[in-house]
């Protein structure tokens, strides 16, 4: 997908957005802090990165300097509804919840969570249909 992140693509992207604005040298060393890659490497999802439009470049002198272009947050959303809306409905909140389990999440998040739970209540339904196979009127369980 054109505007996707692949797995390889998000190492750097964190660098660039951690940074705010950095050279290829830096990035490079950040990158490899993580990973066995090589330069041309990195710099290959450099430019993947600037193809798909997520981040963008200028010279400093000799130096290519990368900056973010798309939003942190945003772009990391957008992935994460991405993965859930390729699964099926009915078991989405199930990992959701293993999210949690599995994940350190700061006092703060904890609390929006608690509130915008505490804000769908009412309205959710006792059970979200499964839509993994759509039919006329078809009505089934996974």
């Amino acid at each position: 997908m054109k505007n996707s992140v692949s797995a390889a693509e998000w190492v750097p992207l964190r660098v660039i957005w951690t940074l705010k604005q950095a050279h290829t040298n830096k990035i490079i060393a950040y990158t490899q802090a993580q990973t066995a890659w090589s330069d041309s490497t990195i710099k290959t999802l450099l430019r993947r990165l600037e193809q798909k439009g997520f981040i963008s470049s200028h010279r400093d002198g000799r130096k290519l300097v990368y900056e973010p272009v798309k939003n942190e947050q945003a772009t990391m959303t957008v992935a994460a509804e991405d993965q859930l809306s390729s699964m099926c409905q009915m078991h989405r909140g199930q990992v959701i919840l293993q999210l949690i389990k599995d994940n350190e999440i700061s006092k703060q998040d904890l609390l929006a969570l608690q509130a915008e739970i505490a804000k769908k209540l009412p309205a959710a339904p006792d059970q979200v249909a499964c839509d993994c196979l759509k039919s006329k009127g078809d009505q089934h369980e996974c």
